[in-house]
């Protein structure tokens, strides 16, 4: 169910942060098993199955998840909202509450405060990365008082897989240098994980970059490895410590 989890204490609460991988779940075909997106063409029921799993895991129920309507921009949206924002990343300070990111090669990063309860989830795909929705999210939440952060970025695309026209590399790449790759083949790609690190990096944000590539990985989804998957997760939130 998890490809990477981990906790981290931080003053008198912890932050869960958790990316999922395929397995543990009940949907069937491209989808198989651990589907969490309701927009792929997946059974209603199974995607709420494998949510519920999740969060049982998690030790939360599955009214505690709470997703996003991605549309590969860089807005950002500040919890409680309802419906679901639609924006590329949340921040939220409720306790006992898990922000969501779903990916199938797009890049998730997960950001907590270790002054104040704060923390988010963000999708950064190359438009997400181009436009600047992780450096957006960073400054957003400084501006709600977060004076220091960290970052999780999960696995996504490696920049070898991520093949792309010339011209969408130097446009990428004139902003964010880190982002130029060269595909398998030896022809222009992007390594937009690569981008997001040099952003955060430029921020000051210290951070952890889980590895993993999607494409290449079997227990993880890959839009361009079958455009039939499904989408796994990266998840943050904020707990408090038994008393």
């Amino acid at each position: 169910m998890f490809w990477w989890r981990e906790r981290r204490e931080v003053g008198d609460w912890f932050v869960d942060l958790a990316f999922t991988d395929v397995a543990g779940g009940v949907s069937t075909g491209g989808r198989s098993s651990l589907n969490l997106a309701g927009h792929v063409g997946d059974d209603a029921d199974a995607v709420a199955t494998n949510r519920a799993r999740v969060a049982d895991a998690l030790e939360l129920p599955a009214s505690a998840l709470n997703f996003m309507a991605q549309v590969h921009g860089a807005d950002v949206a500040v919890l409680p909202c309802d419906p679901a924002p639609s924006a590329d990343a949340q921040i939220g300070a409720d306790f006992d509450q898990a922000l969501v990111v779903l990916v199938a090669d797009c890049t998730p990063v997960l950001l907590y405060a270790t002054d104040r309860p704060l923390v988010a989830a963000v999708h950064a795909g190359r438009p997400g990365m181009v436009a600047g929705v992780v450096p957006n999210t960073v400054q957003k939440m400084r501006s709600l008082g977060a004076a220091d952060l960290r970052a999780v970025v999960g696995p996504s695309v490696c920049g070898r897989c991520y093949e792309v026209p010339d011209e969408m590399r130097s446009v990428a790449a004139q902003q964010f240098p880190a982002s130029h790759a060269v595909s398998w083949s030896g022809t222009a790609a992007i390594d937009v994980a690569g981008g997001v690190v040099s952003q955060l990096h430029d921020l000051g944000v210290p951070l952890d970059w889980v590895p993993g590539c999607t494409r290449e990985e079997q227990k993880l989804f890959s839009h361009r490895r079958d455009h039939g998957a499904g989408r796994f997760a990266g998840v943050v939130a904020l707990r408090r410590n038994a008393a």
